[in-house]
């Protein structure tokens, strides 16, 4: 059997970036950068305040308490128009500029000024009660970065923080990767629509939900096939959809094993091929990888948990590549194990719950492993890994795991 390693690899061989394109700042949440970005202005752009208070020189304040005259007023968005003289003051807002002269800010609960009412004038004098350094509540020009700082790598992910470096340093249009198109497709005749009533020996599709939310959450636009009845005309036309829809993988649950109604693989040896792969791992050892019309093709597990580990391993890391990330390995956690667990010495992804306890991460898992009990993945909030070759671990041991969260 394939290590999960090695079958990962072999997998991710054959994935390329996508196309490009440039899109609009306010749509650009969640996808990646094609090329890096540079800073072209210094952030901030001029030293401004960080409170409301008195822009001043902290010199003035040697003896305390001490009266100012205040020649000027700036709000956020205001130029200042004077210079401060020794002696001088000039109330100031958050985020305006400081005066030239001006070294600190004094907040105004420091000063004998009381009137906070919205649009009251600035006073003639003001009395501060309390000395203050140099650079007292200022954030100087270029505290944050300078003009020319390499700021995003390409391969970057734009999450919301850095949606609005970009908004801050100008840049309306940003250039990205396509999303990845994903045709996801359902086999059996086994499988009800999910408004369905049950009837005897059949099940509602509960895996073209749970796999097109991981491929939507991983980036992903989802072209569903829906479910392919066990008669290869029917499988066959729904694959031809996805050929239409120029998609850049296909994932089918189901279907391509060797019962005497898995017409999936039959369909995709037509105008294709299909490797039938032995991982080493539980659940999920059953994993077919090849191509229709030369789309890359993955034969994912039926059980939901099995498909849902399966595209967790393989199929996430296909995607992120083909999204043009940079970073296609998943963070592992490291916690102690609340009981003994057994395994079969194939690489494990148990269903667990992980929280902190007295100062440290602890994992205990959900209950019985079966690969059909979606209940149990429901409750986990983590893949608590067990290693190839390890068939059971007492409590208290660290283990490795991954947040499903």
């Amino acid at each position: 059997m394939l290590s999960v390693q090695g079958a990962r690899e072999r997998i991710l061989e054959v994935f390329r970036p996508v196309g490009t394109m440039s899109l609009p700042l306010d749509q650009a949440a969640g996808r990646v950068l094609v090329a890096e970005i540079r800073a072209d202005t210094d952030l901030p752009p001029f030293d401004n305040s960080s409170v409301d208070g008195f822009a001043l020189r902290s010199a003035d304040l040697a003896t305390l308490p001490r009266t100012l005259d205040v020649v000027d007023d700036i709000p956020a968005g205001s130029a200042p128009q004077v210079r401060l003289q020794p002696g001088q003051a000039a109330r100031i807002m958050t985020g305006a500029p400081l005066p030239a002269g001006a070294d600190a800010v004094v907040m105004v609960e420091e000063t004998d000024f009381n009137i906070r009412t919205p649009g009251a004038p600035a006073p003639r004098k003001v009395t501060v009660n309390r000395s203050v350094e140099a650079g007292s509540s200022v954030r100087r020009r270029g505290d944050d970065l300078h003009a020319g700082d390499e700021v995003l790598e390409t391969g970057t992910r734009l999450r919301a923080q850095e949606i609005g470096l970009l908004a801050m340093l100008g840049k309306a249009q940003v250039p990205v990767f396509r999303l990845p198109r994903l045709a996801l497709l359902s086999s059996g005749d086994e499988l009800l629509p999910v408004e369905a009533p049950l009837s005897p020996g059949k099940v509602r599709d509960a895996n073209s939900y749970a796999l097109a939310a991981l491929a939507q959450d991983a980036g992903a636009e989802v072209v569903r096939l829906g479910v392919a009845a066990d008669r290869a005309a029917d499988v066959r036309a729904r694959l031809k959809q996805a050929v239409k829809a120029r998609v850049n993988l296909i994932v089918s649950s189901a279907g391509v094993s060797v019962g005497a109604f898995d017409y999936v693989k039959a369909v995709v040896e037509e105008d294709g091929g299909l490797d039938f792969w032995q991982v080493n791992m539980r659940p999920g050892k059953p994993l077919a990888f090849g191509s229709y019309h030369g789309i890359p093709f993955f034969g994912l597990p039926g059980n939901p948990v099995s498909a849902f580990v399966g595209f967790e391993i393989f199929v996430r890391p296909a995607l992120q590549k083909l999204s043009g990330l940079s970073a296609l390995t998943r963070p592992r956690l490291k916690a102690r194990l609340v009981e003994p667990i057994e395994s079969d010495g194939r690489e494990s992804y148990l269903r667990a719950v992980v929280g902190e306890e007295a100062g440290e991460l602890v994992a205990r898992l959900t209950g019985h492993q079966g690969s059909g009990n979606i209940f149990s993945l429901v409750r986990a909030n983590a893949l608590l890994i067990v290693p190839s070759g390890v068939k059971s671990l007492p409590a208290n041991s660290e283990v490795e795991l991954w947040r499903t969260e």
